[in-house]
């Protein structure tokens, strides 16, 4: 008896919850199956504390009516909230690196800000303020309150600012000493990259030797 073909996954992570939809079958059996999975194998996930959701759609391409679809379906369970939902093709390359987002603001304490790809942040982030990123975080100005590049695991993500004295750095899953313990009071023009699965603090104009694709700041 064949083995019956799984088209949801549902993965555990530091983040929350990743949802692995298949990108072969058709779209009808996909939302079958992630309804199944949220009404009868997986009704444990639904009760207790908000949980961020990413959903990973692979090489499928979506339409704006069969996104909302997957959204309703998931977002109408009362604990899960998603976060991001992108396929392979959402991170559009131009010159070999992801999309781009620049944004002149300050990140006040309390806010949050994610984008899917790289970021460049024309302000200040301020202490419990927060910024998250698929790929690299840019800062023109200082960072002093969290900092999350790679969130969804790239380890070849940085971390560069302007005046860099942050509460944390996080690039993957790998989490920075706090800024006192990097043998400097304050760091200016500096990135953070890992290396050997530890983050390390470097000058900007030395970017280019850890990520030759890398912006400029």
């Amino acid at each position: 008896m064949a083995a019956i073909k799984h088209l949801v996954t549902i993965k555990g992570v530091k983040e929350g919850l990743i949802f692995l939809l298949d990108d072969t079958c058709n779209f009808e059996s996909l939302i079958k199956d992630l309804r199944n999975k949220l009404t009868k194998t997986h009704q444990n996930i639904l009760s207790g504390p908000d949980i961020q959701v990413q959903v990973r759609l692979g090489k499928r391409t979506i339409s704006e009516t069969q996104k909302q679809i997957i959204t309703d379906i998931i977002a109408k369970r009362g604990n899960l909230i998603i976060r991001s939902m992108d396929s392979e093709f959402d991170l559009v390359k131009v010159n070999d690196q992801p999309k781009l987002k620049m944004m002149k603001t300050i990140i006040r304490s309390g806010q949050t800000i994610h984008h899917d790809g790289d970021i460049l942040i024309l302000g200040d982030v301020n202490p419990g303020g927060t910024i998250t990123s698929t790929h690299d975080i840019y800062i023109l100005g200082s960072l002093r309150g969290m900092a999350h590049a790679g969130i969804n695991g790239n380890e070849q993500s940085i971390i560069a600012s302007s005046h860099m004295k942050p509460t944390q750095l996080r690039i993957a899953g790998i989490i920075s000493r706090p800024p006192d313990e990097w043998g400097i009071e304050e760091a200016f023009m500096e990135f953070a990259y890992l290396s050997e699965g530890q983050m390390k603090i470097d000058k900007v104009v030395n970017i280019h030797r850890v990520r030759p694709d890398a912006l400029e700041l």
